[in-house]
């Protein structure tokens, strides 16, 4: 353990188990982080402005071989600042307790991986950068653990064929810079260091409250997901179901979706999309897929959860990845999905002006198509969907009638159950959206002998879908059976966008039962 050490170690936020809630640099520490984060931020602001930096100097003519001698000498001096000041933060190191003690828990846990080192260095909380990596799903990538997603991204290749080059070029530029970080604000940088704070405390929480353990996992693609899991098997029933929680665009797992599965007593792994606080990577489609199916595999192989005891929750935008996962395990306990939208394109087409409707297109479909109406239709297990009759943010104007789960939930019951929910009873599914679902408006009688007939039918024919039920229903009867369906599936909750989900909402989504002999499973 040299002085290097101390040097290029990793940023210490925390201590677990003090009375002091943030880890405090001594003098020479925090002066050398000072002049390191000025540094930075300089940099930062240089690189993303440096087209208009060297446009000015270009003009002044500076860039000509005679400033390139002062050019060195500039460099040269902000070289030596930096190396200074490097090791002025190293030798404020030293003299910490708490960074001398995390430096030692690092330097063990590279000569051992045993469990009693493991918990020696989970006592801090440091840049996730130098965390070593706990899981690779690499690992148990065999020939039968290689799996495609169902729910493949589509692409509208008639718009693509007749596109030219420059729609193309202006489609791929609005994604990869601002595009990307319109769909996922958590992604932007600013943002992070802003929540920093916040995310500290969240961890801090789970750690020392719930006794959640932080793992990172690495996916196929070498991004490194950071992830944190709350064990509840020992203290109730519920936590032998395990939830894997999806966050929202702008979410983190320290400040998420976990604590309403946690209210209840489950087990909870929650995670954080690739570029999002510790993950590396960025939000793209495919990087989002990679890290879901890490995450369940370190459910599966690492946790020892089986899959039929797994449900996957995601809110908002999670919601994709929740489907993804669900596509790639289809023998899930069940999903949920709160305030989740039905296609990612209708979203972004109505914030763009309409003269650029078709660069959006062309921009969602090819390179970050989030349609939830493919990944949907194969999933043939429980689910449930939970809409905000005052949502803001996948409505329009705040008016229910133009919220996009509405559209989700349609066509899962279409495919479901195409003979019950025909055109007519779509319709009037439409208008009964349009309005805040009374749970209370219905008749037990009718529920039980609907209840009666799906029993009978998933017993006789099995819960494949789409169920071919209906086909000889009177138009009363489907109505009936409609509304029963939709209630089972389908559930308002009166609140905002980002309100958290009360645990009265949160449960495990409804399943037909199948009859065999006089027992029901």
């Amino acid at each position: 353990m040299g002085f290097f050490s101390y040097v290029f170690g990793p940023k210490l936020y925390q201590e677990y188990g003090l009375d002091k809630k943030l880890y405090e640099p001594g003098g020479l520490e925090r002066f050398g982080d000072q002049i390191i984060s000025t540094l930075s931020l300089m940099w930062n602001i240089s690189y993303y402005t440096s087209p208009f930096i060297v446009t000015f100097l270009y003009k002044r003519g500076y860039l000509v071989a005679d400033s390139i001698s002062s050019f060195a000498k500039f460099t040269t001096s902000i070289g030596i600042i930096v190396v200074i000041t490097l090791c002025i933060r190293g030798f404020g190191r030293t003299q910490s307790k708490s960074y001398v003690k995390m430096i030692r828990a690092i330097e063990m846990s590279k000569l051992s991986s045993d469990e009693e080192t493991k918990r020696a260095l989970r006592k801090f909380d440091f840049d996730f950068s130098s965390w070593q990596v706990d899981f690779d799903a690499r690992s148990v990538q065999g020939d039968d653990k290689k799996r495609q997603l169902i729910s493949a991204s589509s692409r509208d290749t008639r718009q693509l064929r007749f596109a030219n080059l420059p729609c193309k070029l202006a489609a791929y530029f609005a994604i990869h810079t601002f595009g990307i970080r319109m769909i996922y604000p958590g992604y932007i940088k600013i943002l992070q260091n802003y929540l920093n704070s916040f995310l500290i405390e969240g961890r801090a929480k789970l750690v020392e409250e719930h006794n959640a353990v932080r793992y990172k996992v690495k996916t196929v693609d070498y991004n490194e997901i950071d992830s944190i899991f709350v064990d509840n098997r020992q203290n109730s029933l519920n936590g032998n179901t395990l939830v894997i929680c999806s966050e929202g665009n702008a979410a983190y797992y320290e400040i998420g979706i976990m604590s309403t599965p946690l209210s209840l007593k489950y087990s909870v792994l929650g995670w954080n999309h690739p570029g999002f606080a510790g993950s590396t990577g960025a939000p793209y489609p495919e990087q989002d897929k990679n890290g879901i199916d890490a995450v369940v595999q370190l459910a599966i192989h690492r946790l020892g959860f089986a899959v039929e005891d797994i449900i996957l929750y995601g809110w908002s935008i999670g919601g994709v990845s929740a489907l993804w996962a669900s596509n790639l395990y289809p023998d899930v306990k069940g999903v949920i999905l709160d305030a989740t939208f039905d296609d990612i394109l209708y979203l972004a087409q109505s914030r763009m002006p309409e003269s650029l409707s078709g660069i959006v297109r062309l921009a969602i479909r090819e390179y970050c198509n989030l349609n939830n109406v493919e990944s949907i239709q194969n999933y043939n297990g429980p689910i449930s969907l939970i809409r905000r009759t005052e949502d803001e943010i996948i409505s329009e104007d705040n008016r229910i009638e133009t919220n996009r789960g509405n559209y989700l939930v349609l066509t899962l019951l279409k495919y479901r159950y195409p003979l019950i929910f025909k055109t007519s009873q779509l319709t009037r599914m439409k208008k009964l959206l349009s309005r805040p679902v009374d749970p209370k408006n219905f008749s037990l009688t009718n529920d039980d002998l609907c209840m009666s007939r799906l029993i009978t039918y998933a017993s006789d024919q099995g819960k494949s879908f789409p169920m071919r039920i209906g086909e000889d229903y009177t138009e009363e009867t489907r109505d009936q059976m409609a509304d029963f369906l939709l209630r089972k599936h389908f559930r308002d909750y009166k609140s905002t966008h980002c309100t958290p989900l009360p645990k009265d909402y949160f449960g495990i989504p409804w399943d037909i039962p199948i009859e065999n002999g006089f027992v029901f499973t």
